[in-house]
């Protein structure tokens, strides 16, 4: 993420120029060109400059410093690329206690630093609810200013999602750029995001908090000149329904939306053609669920060896990964590692990675991936079973894996272990404790439920193969007959085995 310093210098904004005003330099440019020296020194130049020029001098492209028009305006900051350099947080501790407020307040340091800014200091305010207009109280906003000035802070991050009014109302207050924790993990996910469906649905989420929060200035919020002619626009051609700037935006950013949703919807069936696929070949599928930045990718890696990207920061990876694995007795099943959680996740993007989060809820069982060496993890299985249950995936099986045990205290891990009985803890990294999750998580897989016992001649040893992979052999025998299977497997598969099923002895 590019950062760049905003600093606000009273003289040039007070100097009142507009972009057509000349400054001395210009002026004594124009007065120069009367004597006829700066006419004669470029025609000389002229004369330097077209004749004998070399391949790489007329193929280059040379820098001209000073040219950059990078806006400055905060006015305009909905219409611009989120730049985060040097920050400063801001909290309202509405409930819990204020271990759970600072908790919180670190976390968004993390997000902060993770989109790529300096944080300089972090307030919060203690209130029964915010402030519907000004978030911390018009008192605080004051106090908040000349924090802001002191620092040299460039941007105010507030610990929650601000409504439109709000973040007005502290951008006119505070004379800097104010950004909630909905738009810092957007702008988080936008960077994160490698695929196709990735970038649809990150962009989804990013024009839906847009729509709610567009503005408009001075020409912006005039109506389109209908019939009138000349300089003020409309005439032949030009007659329109009347319509504002920002109601234009809106039309637009609906427009996008409803594009990036039939693209999704598309992209949906291929996936759920895919999950149908392997529910027919009755695979049993596993996902890994749980806080960002918990170890689901490093968990993925040290049980099947997947080589997904590891990197020790929030959300590094938003894009699933199925892989195939085998239970030790050769049971074939599925393990996806899902885009992480986090506290107050924003609803646009639960919306939008709907489809990818569906693989939670139509999954057989669910590891939950807690991070052992955070300071709260009974918060963290708060924040990730919340979102679970708005996918409507409360339902599905879950096994707690506390991962990081290398870095875990143990008389923190106690609660947990005393709460959920299901819980094990491992380390991705060190391997301890990987065995005993195998077992646990292929004793929990659902097992097939028709037993049989067939002869299968030699020359099927494709059904053979199926019956180690899709079922559970509990005897097998090689006779001059063929193979003798006593097992349990499911109900497609037993339809193929009937005709080779031994008649038991009456």
């Amino acid at each position: 993420m590019t950062t760049h310093s905003h600093a606000f210098d009273e003289t040039t904004t007070d100097r009142g120029g507009g972009a057509g005003e000349l400054g001395s330099a210009e002026l004594d440019l124009i007065e120069g060109e009367d004597s006829g020296d700066s006419l004669t020194g470029h025609d000389t130049y002229a004369e330097q400059t077209t004749e004998g020029l070399e391949l790489e001098e007329r193929q280059a492209l040379r820098r001209i410093v000073g040219m950059s028009t990078e806006l400055t305006d905060i006015s305009e900051v909905e219409y611009r690329k989120l730049l985060l350099e040097r920050v400063l947080l801001v909290g309202v501790w509405t409930e819990g206690s204020a271990e759970d407020a600072e908790n919180s307040l670190a976390e968004l340091k993390l997000l902060a630093e993770t989109a790529g800014s300096e944080v300089l200091d972090g307030v919060i305010q203690r209130r029964k609810k915010p402030d519907p207009a000004t978030f911390i109280g018009s008192g605080k906003v004051s106090d908040l200013r000349n924090l802001v000035a002191s620092l040299g802070a460039d941007t105010v991050i507030a610990d929650g999602e601000l409504a439109p009014a709000q973040l007005r109302n502290l951008e006119d207050r505070l004379k800097v750029k104010v950004v909630d924790r909905t738009a810092l993990i957007l702008d988080i996910f936008a960077q994160h995001a490698k695929s196709k469906e990735g970038k649809a649905q990150v962009e989804l989420a990013q024009l839906q908090y847009m729509k709610q929060r567009l503005r408009g200035w001075g020409g912006n919020l005039s109506r389109q000149a209908g019939g009138r002619v000349g300089a003020a626009g409309g005439g032949i051609g030009g007659r329109g329904p009347g319509e504002t700037k920002i109601e234009t935006d809106r039309r637009r950013i609906n427009t996008k939306i409803s594009k990036l949703r039939r693209e999704l919807k598309a992209m949906k069936s291929t996936r759920s053609t895919m999950r149908q696929e392997r529910r027919r070949n009755a695979v049993p599928s596993v996902a890994i669920a749980g806080y960002t930045n918990a170890g689901k990718s490093s968990l993925l890696n040290r049980i099947t060896g997947a080589g997904v990207l590891v990197e020790d920061a929030l959300f590094a990876t938003l894009d699933p990964t199925t892989r195939r694995t085998t239970t030790a007795d050769g049971r074939v099943y599925t393990l996806t590692d899902t885009v992480g959680f986090v506290r107050h996740l924003p609803h646009d993007i639960v919306e939008a990675f709907r489809s990818t989060l569906e693989e939670v809820a139509d999954a057989d069982l669910l590891l939950h991936v807690v991070d052992g060496s955070h300071p709260d993890p009974m918060a963290q299985i708060q924040a990730v079973r919340e979102v679970l249950a708005e996918i409507e995936a409360s339902d599905v099986p879950e096994i707690i894996v506390i991962n990081k045990a290398d870095a875990a205290d143990p008389l923190a891990l106690a609660p947990i272990l005393h709460r959920e009985p299901t819980a094990i803890v491992v380390s991705a990294r060190t391997g301890e404790g990987i065995d005993k999750l195998r077992e646990l998580l292929e004793g929990a897989l659902p097992q097939p439920h028709v037993a049989l016992d067939v002869l299968l001649p030699y020359e099927r040893g494709d059904l053979v193969s199926r019956i180690h992979s899709e079922g559970a052999v509990d005897q097998l025998e090689h006779t001059a007959d063929g193979t003798r299977i006593t097992a349990h497997v499911h109900p497609d598969l037993a339809g193929d085995l009937t005709p080779y099923q031994v008649a038991t002895a009456k």
